[in-house]
């Protein structure tokens, strides 16, 4: 329409509106570039607060797992020297000078009562209910062997503190406990340091939410975000948090400080923002890439075997190392749920029960072995480690097991078993090859009299002149010498034999009173008594033959050590006793003792003193023993020599 002077649409007004359309734009822009930058400057914060608080709890977990070891080690030299020797009181204060967190060491005996207490009570403290948390964890401690952590509690005087438990074992047998006291207070204290109090609160927190300790470097603030993690050891639900400190909230004042300054060059410099932004990010990806191609290359070079599972059983990872021992590939084994194809056929029950006993978390926490069969038939043993696979929300989602071979390891084992069995047999032929002569000895009675009886028969038959009562004595008499040497022969014969170990009640003092016949002759050769004194017939399961070994071994050693004593004072004792559910057999000798440097070799193979022996004596009856469940120790003799002791298990019915 042109009539009337003016035009609907003119170019000019157009042009003009281009600005304020273009400022409306820049300002939408604006805002939403500020937004994005708002939420990433929250992402990174989030970020920087994770690590932050995972820094903090490995920390906190480094000086914990360092704490329980070093009461480990007071615990086991409470064991060794005694709960009140003085260099373990010595430890203890060391202990509580250089860790902060530590109020307090409680050492308790098996019944327990306090045996030391660093620093010293004002009256004594009895030790936790056993039906309380910290009773079980104290029984948990005794129960593993190794140190525990029990619940928090409000100690008087400290706030809220935890006790570590590390169980005392003098002899094989527990002996009481060292208990540790730790303030969270002074933990934190301690192990937070101080910038990272000025950029966060502290806390550690219970399964309920409760605080029980916590450090703050700000007084007043308005709280952001959070972030929790798990505080194992000690574990019982106890968590660490981290709160951000944020001040007053400056996005207005940023966005008008934007809009009045920042209009004329939001362009250009939100262009830059984005354009250095997005250099950032794809250095980012470039580097994440990099390091997902290491850690690929680190686990493709694994020899370890890494096979994941969900809690259904299913498989949802295999690595290259588990894949090259069983032979499938990962595609053919992730998603397959039980039976898996590399479950040995004949086994399939006990894998089965085994595989049930892991999905409930109920694995072995040394591991287990266990057979495989790969592809291509061949069985093989594997030790398999279980542990839970915790997702990045700290829910449980599967198990990831550590897989080895140990196929050679096993039949290194079986080699030496039998190597072990091979030393055993010709340790005993060797006895036997030095008691020939005084075996021929002890045979000599017996033949001779069969010689006189049988000659004194003949003669009387010869003369016609006898009853038949004269002759039934002879040849009563003959007979029982018979017996005699037959005896002799056998118990050499099962002496020597080569045969399994087999474990069967017999009675200690019968083993002993044999291998005293044994070593008679060779001690009235050395002019040595030998004492049998038994309180009491104990029965043990054992191997007869190989307790005969080893108490032959003994007692030949303790002749041989009185050669130099005064033949008025060679007398070779051998005791058997029991208490406590043991039985111990000690053989005792008067001579010149055990020299402190053979002491520390004496049960090393081929160490020996004597100039002809081969110094596999004593090693062999060490393993005897422990074949048995018992212990082969030694200790001077009060009144002058060794007395050499072993304990065995008492047999009950």
């Amino acid at each position: 329409m042109t009539g009337f002077g003016f035009s609907i649409f003119h170019p000019r007004a157009a042009v003009q509106a281009m600005p304020l359309v273009a400022m409306t734009l820049i300002a939408m822009l604006l805002a939403v570039m500020l937004w994005l930058l708002h939420r990433n400057e929250v992402e990174e914060e989030r970020d920087t607060l994770i690590m932050d608080i995972l820094w903090v709890e490995q920390n906190l977990h480094f000086n914990l797992t360092s704490g329980a070891e070093k009461l480990a080690r007071l615990a086991g030299d409470a064991g060794r020297l005694g709960s009140t020797a003085a260099p373990v009181a010595a430890q203890g204060r060391h202990l509580l000078a250089t860790t902060p967190e530590l109020a307090r060491i409680i050492v308790r005996g098996d019944d327990g009562a306090v045996e030391m207490a660093l620093p010293p009570l004002a009256q004594d403290v009895p030790a936790a209910d056993a039906s309380s948390p910290r009773g079980v964890a104290a029984l948990l401690a005794l129960s593993l062997g190794r140190p525990t952590f029990g619940p928090a509690f409000a100690a008087p005087g400290l706030g809220q503190a935890i006790e570590l438990t590390a169980p005392v074992y003098r002899d094989g047998r527990a002996a009481g406990s060292v208990v540790a006291m730790l303030s969270l207070d002074a933990m934190l204290a301690q192990h937070v340091p101080w910038w990272v109090a000025e950029k966060y609160r502290i806390e550690i927190v219970d399964g309920d939410g409760t605080v029980l300790a916590e450090k703050t470097k700000v007084s007043a603030a308005r709280e952001g975000a959070s972030y929790q993690v798990r505080l194992d050891p000690p574990g019982y639900g106890l968590a660490v948090v981290a709160t951000v400190y944020r001040g007053q909230g400056n996005l207005p004042r940023n966005l008008l400080a934007a809009a009045i300054f920042g209009l004329a060059l939001s362009a250009v410099l939100s262009l830059a923002a984005m354009r250095r932004h997005g250099r950032r990010r794809l250095a980012a990806e470039a580097a994440l890439r990099e390091e997902h191609a290491f850690r690929k290359a680190m686990e493709d070079s694994l020899t370890v075997g890494m096979r994941a599972r969900d809690r259904a059983g299913r498989i949802t990872y295999a690595n290259a190392a588990f894949c090259r021992m069983v032979g499938w590939s990962a595609g053919e084994l992730v998603g397959l749920l039980p039976p898996a194809p590399y479950w040995l056929p004949e086994d399939i029950e006990g894998t089965t029960a085994m595989h049930e006993r892991v999905m409930r978390g109920e694995a072995p926490a040394d591991g287990f072995e266990i057979r495989f069969r790969r592809k291509s038939g061949e069985v093989f043993w594997a030790l398999v480690y279980e542990a839970p696979l915790i997702d990045a929300a700290g829910a449980h989602s599967g198990w990831m097991a550590s897989v080895l071979d140990i196929t050679e390891r096993k039949r290194a084992e079986e080699m030496a078993r039998q190597q072990q069995e091979t030393m055993q047999r010709t340790a005993r032929l060797i006895s036997m090859g030095e008691m020939a002569s005084t075996m021929a000895h002890e045979l000599n009675p017996p033949l001779s009299a069969i010689a006189s009886y049988n000659t004194g028969c003949l003669n009387r038959l010869a003369s016609g002149s006898f009853t038949a009562a004269e002759l039934e004595t002879a040849l009563t008499k003959l007979g029982v010498q018979a017996q005699r040497a037959g005896q002799i022969i056998r118990r050499i014969h099962d002496f020597v034999r080569k045969s399994e170990p087999k474990l069967a009640p017999c009675a200690l003092r019968a083993v002993v009173e044999d291998a005293v016949g044994f070593i008679a002759a060779d001690a009235a050769k050395y002019g040595v008594t030998i004492r049998v004194a038994a309180t009491r017939d104990a029965m043990v399961n054992a191997d007869r033959i190989l307790l005969e070994q080893v108490l032959l071994n003994l007692t030949r050693n303790a002749i041989e050590a009185m050669s130099a004593t005064a033949p008025a004072r060679r007398l070779l004792t051998v005791s058997v006793t029991e208490a406590g559910g043991e039985a111990t057999v000690g053989v005792a000798d008067r001579g010149p003792g055990i020299a402190e440097d053979a002491a520390r070799n004496l049960y090393q193979p081929f160490f020996t003193t004597k100039a002809e022996g081969m110094g596999m004596g004593l090693n062999i009856c060490r393993s005897i023993v422990e074949l048995h469940h018992g212990r082969l120790w030694f200790e001077p003799s009060p009144e002058g020599g060794s007395v050499f002791t072993f304990s065995l298990p008492v047999w009950t019915p």
